[in-house]
């Protein structure tokens, strides 16, 4: 599995090489895995939640269609081997800053809220999420606000 994240990101991530550009894909790819999770959480997944995990990846890291399918990809591989959040947490808490920490709760909420309705194990999982990555209860409300309001 690493070797293909690798390969992924030697092949479609331009201006870095070695160890850094390593570890930016697996952050990417933890990234991705959480959104994937998120999207699993109710019981059918929706196009429109599809969508916005699609549209948050590429969004936030500035990525052309063919490198979000293909990140998405191993994200959903990554989610599914993965026997816990803490190998896509840990990469977080070392790389992004608590606005970025926010930013990525705001959209696991959009996640969330993308097909109408709050499953108890969405809110579950974002609850949980960020308290691994440290967002305050304040920035995690108001962050539930935002995308709450975003998706009526």
């Amino acid at each position: 599995m690493l070797d293909a994240i690798r390969q992924f990101f030697d092949k479609n991530i331009r201006g870095e090489t070695g160890d850094d550009a390593s570890s930016e894909h697996r952050l990417r790819t933890a990234t991705a895995a959480l959104l994937v999770e998120m999207a699993r959480m109710s019981t059918d997944v929706t196009d429109e939640e599809r969508e916005t995990v699609r549209r948050a990846v590429q969004d936030k890291f500035g990525l052309s269609a063919e490198e979000t399918r293909e990140l998405l990809r191993l994200g959903e591989e990554e989610a599914r081997d993965a026997t816990d959040y803490f190998q896509f947490t840990s990469l977080i808490n070392e790389s992004f800053t608590p606005e970025q920490k926010v930013r990525l709760v705001e959209h696991l909420w959009r996640v969330a809220y993308a097909d109408g309705h709050l499953h108890v194990y969405e809110e579950h999982l974002v609850r949980k999420i960020a308290d691994l990555i440290h967002v305050p209860h304040k920035a995690f409300i108001a962050a539930k606000l935002r995308a709450k309001e975003l998706a009526t």
